[in-house]
């Protein structure tokens, strides 16, 4: 994670990850994903000013990482984490980002629609 060099003040990092190369979102099974391990989510937490997680596969935590990343992430309230996003063709960079929640009573989360805006 450091070696991300990720600026004080970034509040939202999309992580485009060999999920993308690999196209696991489009297939069943396979645990060897990229996700964090909780040192990584940790670091983050820790290291930056980042309030906004966003990854390209089902889950922010490796499969090994599940509950031990997560806890990290929901030990701050104000984090929220972006599962399961598109970014085949996104390129490194810095874009404007607007995501686009359904509002549902009673749920701890909601399927988005996040954009991007270079």
């Amino acid at each position: 994670m450091e070696s991300l060099n990720i600026p004080k003040g970034v509040r939202r990092v999309l992580f485009r990850t060999l999920n993308t190369d690999r196209k696991l979102m489009w297939k069943k099974g396979d645990l060897s994903y990229v996700g964090f391990t909780e040192d990584g989510a940790q670091w983050l937490v820790d290291n930056t000013d980042i309030k906004l997680v966003g990854i390209d596969y089902l889950s922010v935590a490796a499969y090994d990482h599940l509950i031990t990343a997560h806890v990290v992430f929901f030990k701050i309230p104000n984090i929220i984490l972006v599962e399961g996003l598109k970014l085949d063709d996104v390129q490194a960079g810095i874009y404007m980002l607007h995501c686009l929640p359904l509002k549902l009573v009673g749920s701890e989360g909601s399927p988005i629609r996040c954009i991007l805006i270079k």
